[in-house]
Order: C-alpha cells, then structure tokens, then sequence
C-alpha cells in the first residue's frame, strides 16, 4: 500500500455522461430477458430485497437457502465488503475512477453513490451482459456535476471491447480501481484468469484490484448444495480454493492490501459503517419484517453481525499494482 494517496486523476477532456439506449422503452431489451431459467444478478437481486427479479429466480433462491439457510450472509456480506473497499480505494488511495464488471441490479449504495460521496469527482463505469441489468441501468447513470457514470453491455470474456469503451470515460493511464466482486466463480479456469490478465495488464501502476469469490474451502458442503441447485439451472459455479483465488493476484503481480485474501466477512470490518445501509433498499425501513413476510423475504431483516467462518463461502481481498 502507497505510504501518501496519490493526486486524484484529472478528467479526461471529452467524458461519455451516459449510455445512448431508450431504457423504458422496449427496443428488444425485454426480448433478451430469459425467464425460464434463474439468472445469478436476479437470484441476487432476490437476497437483497429486490423486485427485479422472476419466479424462477425466487424459486432457485428459495431451495439454495433450503440447503444452505445462512447463505443470505455471503450476499449481504458481499456488499458490504465492496462498499468498504471502494471507500478505502477512493478515501486512502486516492482512487478517482472505477471499473465495475458484473455490475448486477441496481441496489442500495451502487459503487458511485461510495465513491462520489467520498470523492465527487469520481468517474465510473458499470459493465454487465444482461439485459436486466441493462433496462434498469439509469438507476447506475446519476453522477455528482463534478464526476461522470457510464454503462457498458458487455460480456467479461471480452476485455479488449471493454476497455476500448471504458476509456471514453476514464483516463486509462492513471490508476483505476478494478471490480471484480463475485463474478469470476461463473468463468471457466482457461478464460478467468486470461481476462483478468489483459484486464490488469491494461492498467497503470497504482491501479487496484477489488475481487471477491466464491469457494468451498469454509463450506464445502452446504455451498456445493448449493453450486448443484444452480448448475441445474444452467448457471455455471468454479468453486476455486483459495490457491487458485490467489492466483489472479500473484499471477499479474499485485501486492494484497492488508489483511490479504480472508473470508469476505473479514475484510476490514465496520459494523458502524455497515449498519444503515446492509439491508439493500429496506434498510431506511422498520427493522421487524412486516406480518406474513415469508422465509426468504425475511432473511433481508436478518442481522448479519454474527456471521462465523463455517457460515461465509466467499473470499475478499483488494490489491494494487506495483
């Protein structure tokens, strides 16, 4: 880790404030939405107290928290650590532009909304293939005056599209904080770990890495339930143990920050940080969940304050490069 922040990055001359696409409007968006089978940003979405999201992604859901009944803690957990760990990129680091791939649904404290309240100035741009995603991406694209949001479809197998487009918006030669929270565990060994690397590769000293996965050496047996129910709705787990996790950092030579690769629960934890905002958009409401809430909906009210290792399958570290 730098000893100083560095200067935030200027702009660059011409950003790109928004995406050119009728959101709202159906110009084939809602054609590319596959309802028959869950989809990993809804079945999310789900956990988090969403409403964009399908009955088979309720379904999927409903059976993963039948055989894993604590794993609402990974998503909860998952989002807390990646609004701490924006904060610390742009309040320690001095991290001024982002790069979020796999961005899913919109929900409570998106990455500019952490960013541009420490820094308003911060640019950021949200990338994700799914048209879910897509339609709801206005929600991504309010930026502070000072600062600047953008919205990619694409896929992350394609890297080489991704940055071409990015840098529209950032400056690609001052560092960048790349994140990457949960979305390798659904890319096969022979493509993750070359993307990532074209991904790094094109950044410049100082930039960042924000990644979490999933794994199954904290809950192997609960997790792997799980991993089942999903692969049998056509969504792909790599559950990779923590050797392989670490692999996309020593492989394109990035430092870890302090305290490394730890469960995601242990990522500088801040429960006074965390507290207001861990519920996902019922957070501001009444913390008792209202008569008749089902089994699911109710996991949303749930205090997460005493997650335990054997409860969490999800592995979080951020890392800069030298």
């Amino acid at each position: 880790m730098a000893d100083e922040a560095p200067q935030a990055p200027e702009a660059p001359e011409a950003p790109v404030q928004g995406i050119d696409v009728g959101i709202g409007i159906d110009d084939g968006l809602s054609r590319r939405i596959d309802t028959s089978k869950a989809h990993p940003a809804r079945v999310y979405d789900v956990f988090l107290g969403g409403k964009d999201n399908y009955p088979v992604d309720r379904e999927a859901a409903a059976k993963s928290l039948a055989v894993n009944p604590r794993g609402y803690l990974d998503i909860r957990h998952n989002r807390a650590f990646l609004r701490r760990a924006v904060a610390h990129l742009a309040r320690e680091e001095g991290i001024r532009q982002f790069l979020d791939i796999g961005t899913g649904l919109p929900t409570r404290e998106n990455v500019h909304q952490v960013a541009q309240r420490v820094a308003p100035e911060s640019r950021v741009v949200y990338v994700d293939n799914d048209p879910s995603v897509l339609v709801h991406a206005r929600a991504l694209l309010v930026s502070t005056p000072q600062g600047a949001t953008h919205y990619i479809d694409a896929d992350l197998r394609d890297p080489a599209r991704i940055l071409e487009e990015a840098a529209g918006t950032l400056d690609l030669d001052r560092p960048v904080g790349l994140v990457l929270a949960a979305i390798l565990h659904f890319i096969e060994d022979d493509e993750a770990y070359g993307v990532v690397r074209e991904l790094v590769g094109a950044l410049p000293p100082g930039s960042h890495l924000v990644l979490s996965h999933l794994t199954a050496d904290l809950n192997p047996e609960r997790i792997g339930k799980v991993a089942r129910i999903m692969r049998e709705r056509g969504v792909s787990f790599v559950l990779r143990p923590r050797e392989a996790v670490l692999r996309f950092l020593t492989g394109n030579g990035l430092e870890a920050a302090e305290p490394g690769l730890v469960p995601v629960h242990r990522w500088r934890p801040d429960p006074t940080a965390d507290v207001d905002r861990i519920g996902g958009p019922h957070a501001d409401e009444e913390t008792a969940p209202p008569e008749g809430t089902d089994v699911l909906d109710r996991t949303r009210y749930l205090d997460i304050g005493d997650a335990t290792d054997e409860d969490i399958s999800i592995y979080a570290v951020v890392a800069r490069k030298p």
